[in-house]
């Protein structure tokens, strides 16, 4: 059943959240998570301030003054709704920071007969990160013309091709600690009905308002498991090469 290791990945995440070193790192997560998502929405109201002005003329109401009415009123619930939109970038860029703490973790606890996995440098993980990003923007900017052709499916649509691009990115990097890049291409094409499965399940949650938050953290431990699941544990220990090339 597809669904299956999913669901056990996703259950033994959600058993761990009490684990004093697992909790330490959701709650970064979340407080990294919650800082871009407010410095997204921040940039993008005042990108669209800067493309209108300080005013916005409405039919039939005419001119109204709305950015500073509605930061002043309806902050949270500007946040709130970008977040909708806004968390798919935002998870993309969580999973790349904290990937290696969260894996290390998972790992710790429930296959400790593995060598901790090498951590990835820095500057790889920021290219990983600007280059996911980059497939983000750019396949929803085009799946817009979906979104608006077929509105009353919109939602499903979103979740659909989202769920595919983060099940991609997690499941990617989750296997390139232990195979390298190559391997976890193989792999993840293999897997790939399952990945876009757990993808779209992750995405569900991150279209829900503060549940959201919750996500990125708990999605990289569940495709940790998931990665684990997948290769049967057929994983050489002695052979941590260069997971980047």
């Amino acid at each position: 059943m597809a669904l299956a290791p999913i669901l056990r990945a996703f259950g033994l995440t959600i058993g761990q959240i009490g684990d004093p070193r697992f909790t330490r790192v959701l709650v970064l997560g979340i407080a990294l998570t919650l800082a871009l998502l407010v410095g997204a929405s921040i940039g993008f109201v005042w990108l669209i301030d800067w493309f209108t002005g300080d005013t916005v003329s409405i039919p039939f109401i005419g001119e109204v003054r709305w950015l500073d009415d509605l930061f002043s009123w309806g902050a949270a619930v500007l946040l709130l709704v970008l977040s909708v939109f806004l968390m798919i970038p935002v998870a993309s860029a969580i999973t790349s920071l904290f990937l290696d703490d969260v894996a290390d973790a998972v790992e710790a606890v429930h296959y400790p007969h593995l060598d901790q996995g090498p951590r990835t440098p820095f500057w790889e993980a920021l290219r990983d990160t600007i280059s996911f990003l980059g497939v983000i923007v750019a396949v929803n900017l085009v799946a817009l013309i979906l979104y608006i052709a077929f509105a009353p499916i919109a939602i499903f649509i979103f979740w659909a091709v989202n769920g595919l691009l983060l099940g991609r990115e997690y499941f990617t990097l989750a296997a390139m600690r232990r195979v390298g890049r190559q391997r976890a291409k193989e792999l993840r094409r293999k897997h790939r009905l399952k990945i876009w499965t757990a993808g779209t399940l992750m995405a569900i949650p991150l279209s829900v308002p503060l549940l959201n938050l919750l996500v990125p953290i708990l999605g990289a431990a569940t495709f940790t498991h998931l990665y684990h699941f997948l290769t049967k544990g057929h994983r050489d220990r002695s052979s941590f090469r260069d997971h980047r090339h």
